[in-house]
């Protein structure tokens, strides 16, 4: 045995495995402290936005994809992420566009179209019906 504290990669890889093995919170508390240990780390941002999103967190999620977007706005999977945290705030509009760019980017993800598609039904049945494209349907 050592004493020796757990590497980086090491707390990256138990926080992927709780991730991945279905602990999304418990994941996002490693994933949180080890963006304030490595800031710089793209994969780290990812998987915490991953996190955030598995934990229904999803204003922190689009937050988190958000960043990853603006560090790497070619990154189709960043999009995705964000215009799938939009979508779950009720954000239509600026889910479609990131839904779409992801999809221009990556046309052969069939997840990214099928969103899309979900999102710009929504779009059209609210405008159709003369409701909000953003938000909750008051009754």
């Amino acid at each position: 045995m050592t004493d020796e504290p757990d590497s980086l990669y090491d707390q990256y890889r138990r926080a992927i495995a709780l991730l991945e093995g279905g602990s999304p919170d418990a994941a996002a508390v490693l994933l949180a402290r080890l963006r304030v240990e490595d800031p710089g780390s793209t994969s780290v941002l990812e998987a915490h936005a991953r996190a955030l999103f598995d934990s229904h967190r999803y204003e922190e999620a689009a937050s988190a994809f958000g960043e990853l977007v603006e560090r790497s706005p070619d990154e189709d999977y960043a999009h995705y992420g964000l215009g799938l945290s939009l979508w779950r705030l009720q954000r239509f509009p600026q889910a479609r566009d990131h839904l779409a760019m992801a999809f221009v980017m990556k046309p052969s993800r069939s997840e990214y179209g099928d969103a899309l598609a979900q999102v710009k039904a929504t779009l059209r049945s609210r405008s159709l019906a003369g409701l909000p494209l953003e938000g909750p349907i008051s009754t």
